[in-house]
């Protein structure tokens, strides 16, 4: 099999809609996959490490970060900076993994134009959400780490963030976790055995089985 470079996945939610722990339970499955850690500017939750759900650093550091032109794309939500590395991400894909982005719909979008300016291969988008409303306030609620205020505003972003789920190219329902997962991982599987990947990897074998 030859090296091939990955593909670039944006994984998009509203916040409570379960996108982080299906994205951590098929990471735990596929070897193949890497997820991007972002770089923020918020504070440490209890129980998050340094390096693992993200790179803290202060708003100076994040700014000399702009200036250096380290992102593929940035944002700042509630507040709080977020940003993804242009180099990592450059990395994992050249060494042959696929790479998650857990991104909300402007940083897809942004993800995706620098695809196709500055990369060879398009990416794919990924939409999950939740089974109703009601269901996502709940959930929302039941974390119990953000006051009333905090969840006020999760909501009405959830809202804005669910009128741009038809960008993406595959939507999942979050109703049943392991059936969702299934369905995230037939999204993975069904891609890499689309005709240009298969050609790309057993280009040695394509070119023994057209040879006349």
């Amino acid at each position: 099999m030859s090296q091939v470079r990955g593909t670039l996945y944006t994984v998009s939610a509203p916040s409570g809609a379960g996108k982080t722990s299906l994205v951590e339970a098929l990471v735990a499955v596929d070897k193949l996959l890497r997820v991007s850690v972002s770089h923020t500017t918020r504070d440490k939750r209890p129980g998050e490490e340094d390096g693992v759900n993200y790179h803290f650093v202060d708003q100076a550091a994040f700014k000399e970060m702009i200036k250096a032109g380290d992102f593929l794309e940035y944002a700042t939500v509630f507040g709080n900076s977020y940003g993804t590395s242009k180099q990592w991400v450059n990395e994992q894909l050249e060494l042959g993994f696929d790479v998650i982005l857990e991104i909300d719909w402007q940083g897809a979008q942004i993800a995706h134009s620098w695809l196709a300016e500055e990369q060879d291969k398009p990416g794919v988008g990924i939409f999950i959400l939740p089974p109703s409303l009601a269901e996502l306030r709940s959930r929302l609620t039941e974390r119990g780490q953000d006051e009333q205020q905090i969840i006020t505003e999760r909501m009405n972003a959830a809202l804005d963030e669910i009128n741009h789920f038809e960008q993406a190219d595959y939507i999942v329902i979050n109703n049943d976790f392991d059936v969702a997962l299934d369905d995230l991982t037939a999204i993975f599987r069904s891609n890499r055995l689309n005709f240009k990947t298969q050609q790309d990897y057993y280009s040695a074998l394509v070119s023994e089985l057209m040879a006349k």
